[in-house]
């Protein structure tokens, strides 16, 4: 059973002696419509912000092409100067074109580039943690070496622009080539409750303590949908999402999560989820989703 500790309880990022609330937050709905452009109403991406950091959220999950520049610069609004128990991590390996598509970035020249906007935008002279992005499959990863943009990561972290990295949208073989360049603290993949696929490498990734970060965790722009998960949501009281929440919780203790909104209300919900406690009965049931 789940320590129902706030917030989670803790998981220590490996060789980072960061000890995360496993309660995120995810700035990714910060910005306007699909991801592109300011919100409609900033004071209260202002607010979602300050209230999840004083409520215990100790890692927020951002990226510099989200708007682009939009979230970075409202989190530096919101937040800054930082508190010193507070973990900023970006990712970089994507841009935006003029027409708000999603692109690779992922030379080394891009990977400079990207860098530096998130400490400009950020107002920061080193980044906690930095995700370099794999393209892949948009949402589910290739088989593409990484070598070459993760090693130009690695060049940037030796400098002291980044103190440690992490890789997102990768597999176990991307993974494992990682390792031989540095230290990776975190892998940030698709999981949910119903994109299970990554089941065996988040056990492979708790053996070496490395943290397993979904993106998506809510079904991201495609929300879950189950009707034995509202059945089981009705009967503990609580909504179908935070469930979906708390599963990920319990699925794994080295799992971190960063859901996302531009919502006070679904903020405090989502903060809730993390001292809902579940039976073995009911993870059974919401394991045959």
């Amino acid at each position: 059973m789940l320590n129902t500790e706030k917030l989670g309880g803790t998981f220590t990022l490996p060789g980072t002696g960061l000890a995360l609330n496993r309660m995120g937050y995810g700035a990714m709905q910060l910005a306007g419509h699909h991801v592109w452009g300011p919100p409609k109403d900033r004071p209260a991406a202002i607010a979602v912000l300050r209230e999840a950091v004083s409520s215990g959220v100790d890692h927020i999950d951002t990226s510099d092409f989200y708007g682009p520049h939009v979230t970075n610069q409202i989190i530096r609004e919101a937040l800054h100067p930082y508190p010193d128990t507070l973990t900023i991590v970006t990712k970089v390996g994507g841009k935006r074109g003029p027409d708000g598509s999603w692109l690779p970035a992922s030379s080394p020249v891009e990977l400079k580039q990207s860098v530096h906007d998130n400490l400009r935008n950020l107002g920061l002279n080193v980044l906690d943690v930095v995700n370099f992005r794999a393209w892949g499959n948009v949402h589910s990863p290739g088989e593409e070496s990484i070598a070459e943009p993760f090693t130009a990561l690695a060049e940037l972290q030796q400098q002291g622009l980044i103190r440690h990295l992490g890789i997102s949208n990768v597999t176990a073989a991307q993974i494992k080539e990682a390792l031989t360049i540095a230290p990776v603290v975190c892998v940030q993949n698709h999981y949910n409750l119903v994109q299970r696929g990554d089941d065996a490498l988040i056990d492979d990734l708790a053996s070496q303590g490395i943290a397993y970060v979904p993106f998506f965790p809510l079904g991201g722009f495609t929300p879950l949908q189950s009707s034995t998960l509202s059945d089981i949501a009705a009967r503990l009281g609580a909504t179908p999402m935070q469930v979906a929440l708390a599963w990920l919780l319990h699925r794994s203790p080295n799992i971190l999560l960063i859901p996302g909104t531009s919502s006070l209300v679904h903020l405090r919900e989502n903060l809730a989820a993390s001292t809902l406690s579940l039976s073995t009965e009911t993870l059974n049931e919401l394991n045959s989703i």
